[in-house]
């Protein structure tokens, strides 16, 4: 079977998602408004409509609500200044209980109903406590996401050794497994400084020639 979908993102490089655009006159680049696990969301059609048969979808697709508006714009950007806003009491709560917790980010879903807090830590944290403290601030549902090094590097962004904004963050979608393989293959320096990113962890980009590399050597 085939279905007529479009292409959405809600993070700067972040995953695309597809929604089916009905009858609306949906182009890319537009911002709509659609309906996710995570509540109401605003984002970007990345991939204008196409047909795509159900391999390619997760199955069953939800329909685009509508297509944003200029008061939907203002609504986002009133979002993203009450997350500032709020990751510092996040920060002030931690600190009353002691937590090993390292803030990364903080964001309203678009509907205000939930505030998400991205956090790094070295092993695992008992946040409950904190949790009630923070919903008792905000009244709104409170979620804490644990993320690792790489997902921090791509909400934060930075410069890359190459000189170049982190791709990670410009226009990765997702992270590919990188090994030490590839390095190798490509007859790299194996000192840890030279081949890993901001992150800690081996580039990314060490992926992106591999296939090739692996081409070439190939009998």
């Amino acid at each position: 079977m085939v279905y007529s979908v479009v292409g959405v993102r809600f993070k700067p490089a972040g995953k695309i998602y597809y929604f089916d655009p009905g009858h609306l006159p949906i182009e890319r680049k537009d911002h709509v408004i659609v309906e996710t696990a995570r509540g109401i969301e605003y984002g970007e059609v990345i991939v204008g409509r196409k047909e795509v048969t159900e391999d390619d979808v997760v199955l069953p697709l939800k329909q685009v609500i509508r297509i944003a508006t200029e008061k939907d714009a203002e609504t986002v950007a009133v979002n993203r200044r009450l997350s500032k806003d709020a990751m510092a009491v996040f920060k002030q709560k931690v600190a009353q209980r002691g937590l090993e917790m390292k803030l990364v980010d903080a964001e309203y879903t678009f509907d205000r109903n939930k505030l998400i807090f991205y956090f790094t830590a070295e092993g695992r944290v008992d946040f409950r406590e904190l949790v009630k403290d923070l919903a008792a601030v905000f009244r709104v549902r409170i979620e804490l996401r644990q993320i690792g090094v790489r997902d921090e590097a791509k909400l934060l962004g930075g410069i890359g050794p190459c000189g170049r904004l982190l791709c990670c963050s410009t226009w990765m979608g997702e992270f590919d497994p990188v090994s030490i393989r590839m390095a190798k293959d490509q007859s790299l320096s194996l000192n840890p400084t030279k081949i890993s990113g901001l992150c800690g962890r081996l580039m990314c980009c060490l992926k992106f020639e591999n296939d090739t590399y692996q081409e070439q050597a190939a009998p």
